[in-house]
């Protein structure tokens, strides 16, 4: 008897534990950062004619940090929604464009001058801002992805609300869907305005 009651607990075991698994959305990764101060940066912007831009810039606010690139599929899904956001609320977001330029991109032979890499992101990323609308206060350029490694970026498109004092209170792995934005994130951005 115990020879088959124990493979049978074991059994069951692994399947509830499976089926919590499943049950789990994959974009809710937690994220050793939530609770704890953003990184400090300091980026170029895409307006060459604007000072760098880091997190302590926004310190009193409560803003929202939008991680996308022009090559990121999902970021194309995202990026309407994002618009359409921007414009009915006054919630700053700011938007860090990763890793833009490529070393596929480089010329054969040669590698970009740190200038030419930054020329041609902004480039990149102005045009492509001008094509699908621009939700973003202003839009950093994380040109060799450090600060998405600092981040703990596991792809783009990825998303942080950062409160007033600078500590990350939420991230989202994948696209902001607007039902999202109605039952997670505006009422955490409601929160802590309020706070």
């Amino acid at each position: 008897m115990k020879k088959f009651l124990i493979p049978l607990v074991l059994f069951f075991g692994l399947v509830a534990f499976l089926a919590v698994g499943l049950n789990r959305d994959p974009r809710e990764i937690p994220s050793p950062l939530v609770g704890k101060p953003a990184p400090a940066f300091e980026l170029y912007t895409l307006d060459a004619n604007a000072p760098k831009f880091g997190p302590a810039d926004m310190k009193g606010k409560v803003w929202m940090m939008n991680v996308w690139a022009t090559w990121c599929v999902a970021c194309r899904e995202e990026h309407p929604v994002l618009v359409a956001f921007s414009k009915a609320n006054q919630l700053p977001i700011v938007g860090l464009s990763y890793k833009e330029v490529q070393a596929q991109d480089e010329p054969a032979g040669r590698k970009f001058t740190p200038e030419e890499k930054l020329k041609l992101a902004r480039e990149r990323s102005q045009l492509w801002l001008s094509r699908h609308g621009n939700p973003y206060a202003l839009s950093v350029l994380d040109l060799d992805g450090r600060v998405g490694i600092d981040y703990g970026v596991y792809g783009v498109p990825e998303t942080y609300v950062i409160d007033k004092e600078g500590v990350i209170r939420y991230k989202r792995v994948g696209v902001v869907t607007p039902d999202l934005l109605q039952s997670t994130i505006m009422p955490l951005v409601q929160k802590l305005n309020a706070s």
